[in-house]
C-alpha cells in the first residue's frame, strides 16, 4: 500500500493544483483574447485529463486495498470514518463530471460557464483531498468513539471526521500540492523555453506555475512550523524521532548540516530557549517509530522546502526588478523538476512511519490490523510491473501533447 500511496500522490496532487493553472490561463484567455492563453489553456486541460485518468485508477486500487490488506483496520474504523470516504467519492464524481464538461464543452458551453466548469474541477480536487487527509488525520488522532473492550462505541462521526489532526495535514498537503506542481510546470516549460520552443507559450506558463509554486513555498514554512509544534504536543515521540532526539533535555539544540545551534529546537518546539523537549527515552522501545527513516525523510522535506523557498523569493525579485528570468535560473528551474514532490513523498513518509508502530495512534497496533494472508510479495511485485506501465503510458501521453503544442507557431500557437 505503500507503493500505491506513493504513485497515486503524485496524481492527487495535479489533480489539486492543475486545475487551477488551467483555469487562470483561461481566464486571461476570456479577458485578453490572446491566442497564446487559449492555446496553453488546451495543453493544460489534456495534461489534466491524462493525470486525471491515471489518478483514478490509482486511487480505486487504494479503496480496495483498505479492505483487502486491512481487515482488521477496517473493523475497527470503517463505522467512523466512512464520512469523510464517502465525501471523497461525491467530490470526485464532481470533479469528473466538471471535467467531462470543460474538455467537452468548447464552443458548445456559454464561454464563462465553460470557464467555471474548469474551476469546479480543481476545487473538487481539493476537496477530495482534503477529505481523504480527514480519514488521515483520525489516525493520528483518533476521537469521536469510545473504545470499549475491543471495539468502538458511541460513534460521532461528524467529530471523527473533524479530529484535531485533520486542519494542519490538509493546510500542509494542499500547500505542497501546489508548490510541487507549480515548480514541476514551470520546470517542464523552462527546458522547452531553454530550446527556444513557443517561447511565449512557455514564458507564460512558467509565470503562472510559479505564482502559485512560489507563493506555497513561501508559506509552506509557517504551515510547517504549525504541524511540528501540534505533533510536538501530540505525537513526542515522532518528534523526538524527526529530531534524533533520544535523551529528554531541557535547552535542547537544534543540529543542522552539523552544526549546533544551543536551545533552538526547545524555542521551535516550545517558544521558550530553556523548555524541556521530551526524548525517546520517555518511551518503550518497542514503541519507538524507525527513528532513521524517520530523521532522513524530515531532513529531506526541510532541505528541499528551504532550497524552493529561496528559488522563490528569487524568482518574485526578477519579476519585480527585471521581468526577465536569466538562463541559469531557467536551468535551475528544469533542476528542481522533481524536488516538490520528492519533498512531499518524504512528508508523508514523516507522517505515516513516524506514527508506527500504531496505525490508529495509541489505539490499535499496525501488527494487529494487517492482512495475515502469506504470498503478498508476488501481489507487490505485480503491482510495481502495473505502476510502472502506467508511469511509463503517461510519460509517452505527455511528451506527445508537448510535441504538438511545440510544433505550432510561437506567434499562433
Amino acid at each position: 500500500m505503500a507503493i500505491t500511496l506513493g504513485f497515486h500522490i503524485v496524481f492527487a496532487a495535479v489533480g489539486m493544483a492543475m486545475p487551477f493553472f488551467m483555469a487562470v490561463s483561461h481566464f486571461r484567455y476570456l479577458r485578453r483574447r490572446n491566442p497564446v492563453d487559449l492555446a496553453l489553456t488546451k495543453l493544460w486541460s489534456r495534461g489534466v485529463a491524462i493525470f486525471f485518468a491515471t489518478g483514478a485508477v490509482s486511487g480505486t486500487v487504494l479503496a480496495f486495498e483498505l479492505g483487502l490488506l486491512w481487515p482488521g483496520f477496517m473493523k475497527h474504523a470503517g463505522s467512523i470514518i466512512g464520512m469523510p470516504f464517502a465525501w471523497e467519492g461525491t467530490a470526485f464524481f464532481l470533479e469528473a463530471v466538471a471535467l467531462g464538461l470543460f474538455l467537452y464543452g468548447w464552443n458548445r458551453l456559454p464561454e464563462w460557464v465553460h470557464w467555471f466548469s474548469g474551476l469546479v474541477v480543481g476545487i473538487s480536487g481539493v476537496a477530495s483531498g482534503i477529505f481523504v487527509i480527514s480519514a488521515n488525520g483520525w489516525m493520528n488522532a483518533p476521537t469521536g468513539f469510545e473504545w470499549t473492550g475491543s471495539r468502538a462505541t458511541h460513534i460521532d462521526p461528524v467529530a471523527a471526521m473533524f479530529n484535531e489532526a485533520w486542519a494542519h495535514q490538509a493546510i500542509h498537503m494542499v500547500i505542497a500540492a501546489f508548490e510541487a506542481v507549480g515548480f514541476a510546470v514551470a520546470g517542464l516549460h523552462a527546458f522547452l523555453l531553454l530550446k527556444k520552443i513557443n517561447p511565449a507559450l512557455n514564458l507564460r506558463a512558467i509565470k503562472i506555475a510559479l505564482a502559485f509554486g512560489a507563493l506555497a513555498a513561501i508559506v509552506q514554512p509557517l504551515s510547517g512550523d504549525f504541524s511540528s509544534r501540534w505533533v510536538v504536543e501530540n505525537q513526542p515521540e515522532k518528534f523526538a524521532a524527526m529530531e534524533s532526539l533520544f535523551h529528554t533535555q531541557k535547552g535542547a539544540p537544534l543540529h543542522i548540516g552539523g552544526i549546533q545551534i544551543p536551545g533552538l529546537l526547545s524555542f521551535l518546539a516550545h517558544r521558550k530557549w530553556d523548555a524541556e523537549v521530551i526524548g525517546l527515552d520517555r518511551f518503550e522501545r518497542a514503541l519507538w517509530p524507525p527513528v532513521s527513516i524517520v530523521r532522513v525523510a524530515f531532513q529531506i522535506m526541510i532541505a528541499l522546502g528551504v532550497v524552493l523557498m529561496l528559488i522563490s523569493l528569487l524568482y518574485f525579485w526578477f519579476a519585480y526588478r527585471s521581468r526577465t528570468l536569466p538562463s541559469w535560473f531557467l536551468r535551475c528551474l528544469v533542476v528542481l523538476i522533481p524536488s516538490g514532490f520528492v519533498a512531499m513523498e518524504a512528508g508523508w513518509i514523516v507522517t505515516e512511519v513516524g506514527r508506527q508502530p500504531w496505525i490508529i495512534y495509541r489505539v490499535l497496533k499496525t501488527s494487529e490490523a494487517v492482512t495475515p494472508m502469506p504470498g503478498m510479495v508476488i501481489h507487490l511485485l505485480i503491482f510495481c510491473v502495473i505502476y510502472l506501465i502506467l508511469s511509463i503510458a503517461v510519460t509517452w501521453l505527455m511528451r506527445r501533447q508537448i510535441i504538438v503544442a511545440s510544433q505550432a507557431d510561437g506567434d499562433n500557437p
